[in-house]
């Protein structure tokens, strides 16, 4: 049986080389994972493709979270617009918002949250009014659609992680 040694050993030495390729190659086309990535509503994107009205923070610039993904479009953000202006100029405030002189205005509170990151477990976040998530449709699978002060969030379900945001809605 001096043949069955040397033929494990060539066999592991193989698989080990094969191995070894295949994870040098990186993923495949649809990317890492197993191809069931986020829905077509969504891309990855760098802040060049972003849609017009999107702005980054100046600590979110550059912070190299690995995965930016673009889902509020220009549409998104004008029914989130209409719909809260239209509640401002009728003097209603949503929870988490101080009624001001001209309108409704987060706390005097720096943002807490940041793209790419699970929101903290000290942040108080509201789920949308039901009339809003209706005109902005349903999330995508395995999202949440919340609001943070004047921001709506797309949150990954679970962790709880940034996905994209439409922020500072008094500016619309």
């Amino acid at each position: 049986m001096q043949f069955a040694k040397p033929a494990y050993y060539f066999a592991t030495l193989a698989l080990v080389l094969a191995s070894s390729t295949v994870a040098a190659q990186g993923p495949g086309p649809k990317g890492p994972g197993n191809g069931n990535g986020p829905p077509d509503k969504m891309q990855k994107s760098n802040n060049s493709q972003r849609a017009p009205g999107y702005e980054r923070s100046p600590e979110d610039r550059g912070s190299g979270s690995a995965i930016e993904i673009s889902f509020f479009g220009d549409n998104h953000r004008r029914i989130a617009g209409d719909y809260y202006n239209d509640m401002f100029r009728r003097g209603h405030c949503p929870p988490g918002l101080a009624k001001k002189n001209n309108g409704c205005m987060p706390p005097g509170q720096a943002k807490q949250w940041r793209l790419g990151y699970p929101l903290g477990s000290d942040i108080t976040f509201y789920d949308l009014d039901r009339n809003l998530r209706t005109r902005l449709g349903d999330p995508p699978d395995g999202y949440r659609y919340v609001r943070v002060a004047s921001d709506i969030l797309l949150l990954t379900v679970g962790t709880n992680m940034v996905v994209d945001a439409i922020e500072n809605l008094g500016r619309y």
